[in-house]
């Protein structure tokens, strides 16, 4: 399916939205000028031991110090050590690896106080960035991301990503990186370098020996703890590195250095498919010519309906300790041969639904999910299997338990970032409160007015507030004509002055009220 990367910059934040036919896949933020992200490199300072812990606290410059456990220092702490310190004393004038003489690896099971003293300079990378009240999550074993592969300073061995397809294809792979891994580096090959050919691969394995020698290592010598010494790339690059591939038809941002930024690291990484970047132009903003202000708003709140499921939705939860999602069928009247099928085909597309929500709203940590009920222990273990299909496309770990005797899917999933919050309230215009966006309220009417005018064949009346009633009947191209030159059915739409804002009713002919909603 053919997608398309949209990119505003506004007030100081950069946002980006992947598109998958129209519709958001991945919704992604980005601080311009933030010091701490997710891959930053940081020469700091050990404030601290936590024996007890077996880990210790560094400061890296942010406000809170960084935690950094035991199994976060890596096989090769030493090393590293002895190359930061030598390279402060001077006694290293060169970043190459090849004649620097290395420690031994430490033990797995051993102490933090045997590695770490306080006061001495570490060099680590932030592997999640401050959430609440906690400070960034760092290990000091560094790595350099590339389109294809991941270099890894300090290290010995050739990894192949688990997720390329064939056995012959991972050998294949193995056999080039043994072939080009520099000395005192590792490699990790990742699934996009699949097919690749030996070239390709050299070409990323240049650029990132380039990155180690010409920032990490100037910046390590001029350097005093804490200070930076290699930032992430800026968010819409970092976007392009891991998720570009052909699918990708259109690339459009408003802001032309931004543009230009995309255009130079494509010329890296696809020489041919530069041209696809596009600079945005327009008193509109892009995100309300994309549509994609209204899926947001449609897609962030408590209510979250289900695609193409006819009147299926989920509801959200978000509690201290978890996350919780009930699935409800709502009024769907499915075409399956049994109740237990149609659960089934609703759960199904829930299951797809909550893989989505998950990334949009990067939920982290204990999700329990409790789908409509199953009696079959078949299509149990098919709802199951489903889920962790559609769960694949997920880059963050996580892990999916089967449906407990009570029914309930429990998953956990890793957070590196604070989860995303997208505001779906406005101000009540009758009170101090909140109340739901009425773009959600538009779209609710929508879906249960073609529910209706597929199910019920007599005469339809929508009862609404006369803000609302006002706005569905305005012009010729109105959304009630709309409703007749798709449906061949006209609505009559009854203003109702003591309805609340968001507040309707579908009836019939016979006063019998069809579906209903209060705010």
């Amino acid at each position: 399916m053919s997608k398309e990367l949209i990119v505003s910059y506004e007030e100081g934040k950069v946002k980006i939205v992947i598109l998958e036919g129209g519709r958001i896949k991945e919704l992604h933020e980005d601080e311009v000028g933030s010091n701490f992200s997710v891959g930053d490199i940081i020469l700091g300072k050990v404030k601290k031991l936590a024996p007890s812990l077996n880990a210790c606290f560094v400061n890296i410059g942010y406000e809170k110090d960084a935690f950094l456990h035991y199994h976060d220092l890596g096989p090769q702490i030493k090393s590293s050590l002895k190359y930061c310190k030598s390279i402060s004393s001077g006694k290293i004038n060169s970043p190459k690896l090849t004649s620097f003489s290395f420690e031994e690896d430490i033990s797995k099971n051993g102490v933090i106080q045997d590695v770490l003293s306080p006061h001495q300079e570490i060099l680590v990378q932030i592997t999640k960035e401050p959430i609440s009240t906690k400070g960034p999550r760092i290990s000091s074993e560094i790595s350099l991301a590339g389109r294809y592969l991941v270099l890894i300073p300090f290290a010995s061995k050739t990894s192949i990503s688990r997720n390329v397809s064939t056995f012959e294809e991972k050998d294949r792979l193995k056999k080039i990186g043994e072939q080009i891994r520099p000395n005192g580096f590792g490699l990790i090959i990742r699934t996009v370098a699949e097919g690749k050919t030996v070239e390709e691969l050299q070409s990323d394995l240049h650029y990132l020996i380039n990155k180690w020698n010409n920032i990490c290592f100037r910046n390590i010598k001029k350097g005093k703890p804490p200070v930076k010494i290699l930032g992430e790339l800026d968010k819409a690059s970092s976007i392009l590195r891991d998720n570009f591939n052909e699918d990708f038809i259109n690339i459009i941002c408003d802001d032309e250095e931004l543009v230009q930024e995309m255009k130079d690291y494509l010329k890296v990484i696809a020489p041919e498919k530069s041209k696809i970047v596009k600079y945005y132009d327009s008193h509109i903003p892009i995100f309300e010519y994309y549509n994609i202000d209204k899926q947001m708003k449609q897609l962030f709140g408590k209510h979250v309906n289900i695609y193409q499921s006819k009147g299926a939705y989920l509801i959200i939860e978000h509690t201290e300790a978890l996350h919780v999602i009930d699935v409800n069928s709502g009024n769907v009247t499915a075409n399956q041969k049994s109740q237990e099928d149609a659960a089934l085909h609703v759960n199904k597309l829930a299951a797809a639904e909550i893989a989505r929500q998950l990334r949009l709203r990067d939920i982290g940590g204990i999700i329990v999910v409790d789908f409509i009920d199953l009696t079959s222990s078949q299509h149990k273990k098919e709802l199951y299997e489903y889920l962790k299909e559609v769960m694949k496309d997920d880059k963050a770990k996580h892990k999916i338990l089967p449906p407990s005797k009570f029914g309930l899917v429990q998953i956990t999933r890793q957070r590196v970032r604070p989860q995303k919050q997208v505001n779906t309230t406005e101000d009540n215009p009758n009170t101090n409160g909140k109340i739901e966006s009425p773009i959600v309220l538009i779209g609710r009417i929508r879906e249960h007015m073609a529910e209706t005018m597929n199910s019920y064949k007599g005469k339809i009346y929508l009862h609404a507030h006369p803000f609302v009633a006002a706005y569905l009947t305005k012009g010729f191209t109105s959304i009630r004509n709309k409703w007749f030159f798709k449906h061949k059915r006209w609505v009559k739409i009854i203003p109702r002055d003591s309805f609340k804002y968001l507040e309707f009713q579908i009836q019939g002919e016979k006063k019998e009220i069809l579906h209903k909603y209060s705010n």
